[in-house]
Order: C-alpha cells, then structure tokens, then sequence
C-alpha cells in the first residue's frame, strides 16, 4: 500500500500538469524526478549516538526567474517522500530525569522506519560550462511532517533545510540527467519538544525533461 502511495503522490503533479497547461502561470517549463540517499555518517555528521539515513523521492517542477551574469536562475516546486531508518545507540541519551524515561529508552533503541512527507521550493542557479554541461547550484526550504517520534525530534510538523551542488548534463534533446551531493538539516525550530534535529550529507541523481 505505501508503494501504491508513493506513485501516486510522484504522479499527482504530472496528471495535474496536463489539466493546467494553458494556465501559463501555473505551467513550469521544466519536470523532473529527483532520488536522493542520505545519512549521519560522514566526514561532517558522525554522531555515534543514533543512526539514521534517508531515501528520498522528489518530483520536481521548475519555473524560470531569468538570467543574471549569464547564470539561469530557477524556482523548483518539489514535493516528495522520505522513507527514514532511525534507531538510537545511547540509551544514556534519554536522560533519567525524563519522564517515562525507561519506556522512551526501549522504544527508540529499536530500529524503526518512518516517513516524511514534505513540500519543498528550491532556488537553483545554473552556469554553462560547456554546450550540454551545467554547474547547478539550489537551496531549499520546505515544510513537512513525520509519521513517528524519536528522542531527537517530535512527531508531526517540521521543516527540512537542503543545499545541493551538481552537475546537469544535456543527454538527449530537452532531457537532462543530474548528478550531485546534498547537505540537509531537519527540525521543528523549538515548535515541539524535543528539536534535536537531523544533519545529514548524501547523494542524488535526476532526470528532468525541458517543456518550452
């Protein structure tokens, strides 16, 4: 069932698409799929008291702001699916002063998986390096929610923070693949209790289709 969800949800803006086309405003001259994999173990995140990695899959929408400097400025509309695998390894982290704290202990000691449903806009900025290679840079901002609770973040509403740095690359005519790396951060800015958060690194890879 949540792979039925999953396709549907990467599939509702295409559909939507269609129906919205002679709504200029509304149409984006640019689709895309983007899946990304992510994680805390690495040469800038390494916190050995929990493990937690992310796939994620993003449908992207991208809107023409103009060209400055000969650099092609973006917006990206990305709704997407974070399928999360969290577990703590230092029960020590919920502290004893906490209430029900040996319940917590148990609970988030055991590995778990969770999602997180999110909507994100992107600003990108694309300089030509070559006739069919770019250097792509983006910035994201999004709002989401999280289907369970860990002893780093509350359950429910959040925000996740995204910086990538790529490559996309003119592989056929109107059809560009990406590859790159992303840094992302994940927390409810002090709304619930706890906000520990989530710093991750990871890599991603896109396709996307040139409309007009």
């Amino acid at each position: 069932m949540r792979t039925l969800f999953l396709l549907i949800f990467l599939c509702i803006g295409f559909t939507t698409l269609s129906q919205e086309k002679k709504k200029r405003i509304l149409y984006p001259n640019k689709i895309g799929f983007l899946y990304n994999n992510a994680n805390d173990k690495n040469f800038l995140f390494d916190d050995k008291d929990y493990y937690y990695e992310t796939n994620t899959f993003k449908s992207q929408f991208f809107y023409s702001l103009g060209v400055w400097k000969k650099i092609d400025f973006q917006i990206i509309v990305q709704p997407q699916i974070q399928v999360i695998k969290h577990q703590l390894h230092n029960k020590f982290f919920v502290l004893d002063t906490e209430e029900n704290y040996q319940q917590k202990r148990i609970e988030f000691t055991k590995l778990k998986t969770m999602y997180l449903y999110a909507l994100e806009i992107g600003i990108a900025a694309n300089k030509k390096l070559f006739k069919k290679l770019e250097l792509q840079t983006t910035i994201g901002l999004g709002v989401a929610t999280i289907t369970k609770r860990t002893e780093r973040l509350a359950k429910g509403f959040t925000f996740i923070e995204n910086g990538a740095l790529g490559f996309s690359y003119l592989t056929f005519k109107n059809t560009f693949l990406y590859v790159g790396t992303n840094i992302g951060h994940v927390s409810n800015f002090n709304l619930k209790s706890p906000n520990n958060g989530y710093n991750i690194l990871g890599f991603e890879i896109g396709l996307s289709y040139q409309l007009k």
